[in-house]
């Protein structure tokens, strides 16, 4: 194991600090006492989060998180891009020191609805990227769709705070560039995607002992088993019923394109600092099994629970205590038999597009994703058909601007180019898509 991974484990991506190791928490006095118990005695204050995204999948699930142990959290900082009536109910419930609504032209709307309150109201992209180095703010729950999580998670990082990473995208686009900034700065990134969280989850207390190999575990999605021809068809109201998460319309349609797990095989490679060939993903329509790994004796390690975003958002919130929760327990005879399988690449092809992306390392990923973003908003729109996702992000990746070793400006140049391109693209197909109907 080299010595700059073992940097990383211990310091930057939610490994033990040395000022509190993993077997301090699991034995001696500690052992008898609870997470929550624990937890609650050793905090000097209660901790300060921003949620960035709060109206979102992800926000909404961390407000509750935090509406449970209002003694543990005191909340900063909610943003949102463009629902403003949801925001403005989660300010007077909440009761934020700020609030951030980045379309410029929601302000008064918000503005006014808040002037009661005692509550600072800012607006636009540059609030964003500056609200989140606020002094009170311990944690920075990134939850914003897409690349608009890259530069307010940059800023924070820079201001040396926790991360709690639910916005994939960022390591997927800059994955290079946000893990020499952690390091620099010495910031600790808690994963809070499900599969990435069960990585974490099965690492604690295996620092010395290398991976071998790590499994992303993937319903499937609403489509499984169906071949091309089926899905020539498919229309967005079929892509948006997901069998087992509830989540936003941008994640549900990557979770029926498998371009959701890509992405999560790209953030694996920068989050544990694997090589292409370490990483594995394997279809388990349960979803109980969120992720395993595999160590080099052969063991392996599974972490499993029912499919809720809340456990994973707490656990990077409150890390390394668990704290005591109602949420539903797993039943084994409610789930009599788990079932893996392989994914089809040959079908699912934005699977591999993210492969691929993740051989090439430099802008490439920051091409394949901006794309996405495109063609799905195209599919949402009834512009492009479901097969026309991948092929479109495959000529975009292939098409755009390569650049090896890139900076923030490569970033930010290729993410413009890319959404061109597939705008483009999107354009002439939509047109034979309308004539095809």
């Amino acid at each position: 194991m080299n010595c700059w991974w073992l940097k990383l484990r211990w310091i930057t991506f939610g490994f033990p600090q040395k000022t509190f190791l993993a077997h301090e928490f699991t034995a001696g006095k500690y052992f008898q006492r609870s997470g929550d118990v624990f937890f609650k005695e050793t905090m000097t204050k209660k901790k300060g989060i921003a949620i960035l995204g709060s109206t979102g999948s992800i926000g909404t699930q961390a407000l509750e998180v935090i509406e449970s142990y209002p003694d543990v959290f005191d909340l900063q900082v909610l943003t949102a891009n463009g629902n403003a009536d949801l925001l403005i109910i989660q300010a007077k419930k909440f009761k934020p020191n700020s609030v951030v609504i980045v379309d410029e032209s929601l302000y008064e709307k918000v503005k006014s609805a808040l002037w009661e309150e005692d509550i600072k109201v800012f607006c636009g992209k540059d609030s964003l990227n500056q609200i989140v180095t606020g002094s009170e703010i311990d944690v920075v729950l990134t939850a914003l769709v897409g690349y608009a999580g890259l530069k307010p998670t940059i800023e924070a990082i820079k201001a040396k705070k926790t991360i709690a990473l639910a916005n994939k995208e960022t390591l997927v686009v800059a994955g290079s560039l946000i893990t020499k900034l952690a390091l620099e700065h010495n910031v600790t990134i808690y994963p809070v995607d499900s599969e990435h969280s069960a990585i974490f989850q099965c690492l604690t207390g295996e620092n010395i002992n290398p991976i071998e190999k790590i499994y992303l575990t993937a319903s499937g999605g609403p489509f499984r088993g169906w071949k091309r021809e089926q899905l020539e068809t498919v229309t967005p109201a079929q892509a948006l019923k997901h069998p087992n998460w509830t989540m936003g319309a941008k994640i549900t349609i990557d979770s029926a394109t498998l371009m959701n797990k890509g992405l999560e095989v790209i953030e694996a490679k920068w989050l544990f600092d694997l090589r292409p060939d370490q990483i594995d993903v394997i279809v388990h329509p349960q979803s109980i099994v969120h992720s395993l790994v595999q160590f080099e004796d052969g063991s392996m390690k599974a972490q499993m629970g029912l499919p809720d975003m809340k456990l994973p958002i707490q656990y990077a919130f409150t890390y390394p205590a668990r704290l005591k929760t109602d949420f539903p327990r797993f039943n084994f005879m409610d789930y009599p038999q788990l079932t893996f399988e392989q994914p089809d690449r040959e079908t699912f092809q934005n699977l591999n597009l993210a492969f691929i992306a993740m051989d090439r390392e430099g802008t490439a990923a920051c091409a394949l994703n901006a794309a996405n973003e495109v063609t799905v908003q195209a599919f949402l729109k009834g512009q492009i058909g479901f097969l026309d996702i991948a092929r479109i992000n495959g000529s975009v990746m292939d098409q755009a601007t390569f650049v090896k070793e890139p900076e923030y400006a490569d970033f930010v140049k290729v993410d413009e180019e890319a959404r061109n391109l597939a705008e483009e693209l999107v354009k002439l197909q939509h047109e034979g898509y309308k004539d095809a109907k």
